[in-house]
């Protein structure tokens, strides 16, 4: 794989992960909505923010090079995030279907990854 979309890729990987931390900080911040003023949520503030990181990394990843085509698809690992926070921090059940479709898409990114230098 190319250098620029090598980092690229990471950018966009690491973004995922803090956009899946930016989802649990909502979910939380809005089960407190009741309660907390929307001002004082620190829950919901820690959700924008980590979403402004998300944009930073992407940001950085095209700025270096990154093609849309091969680095945006990466940031689907969200969905792995999403789930190991799902069931570590939440203690969500255990589903084998979404255990399924998450090696699914991280098969897909695989297949993009392998074709980078061949186009």
């Amino acid at each position: 794989m190319s250098s620029p979309q090598s980092f690229a890729i990471l950018c966009n990987i690491f973004a995922a992960l803090l956009g899946a931390g930016g989802q649990w900080a909502y979910k939380k911040g809005a089960a407190r909505l009741t309660d907390t003023p929307l001002y004082a949520n620190w829950m919901l503030l820690l959700g924008i923010l980590l979403f402004c990181g998300v944009m930073v990394l992407f940001v950085m990843g095209y700025k270096n090079g990154g093609r849309i085509s091969v680095v945006y698809p990466f940031y689907a690992t969200t969905f792995a995030w999403g789930a190991l926070i799902g069931f570590v921090v939440e203690k969500e059940p255990f589903q084998w279907s979404l255990i399924g479709g998450t090696l699914l898409v991280l098969a897909g990114l695989i297949v993009i990854a392998s074709g980078v230098n061949q186009s």
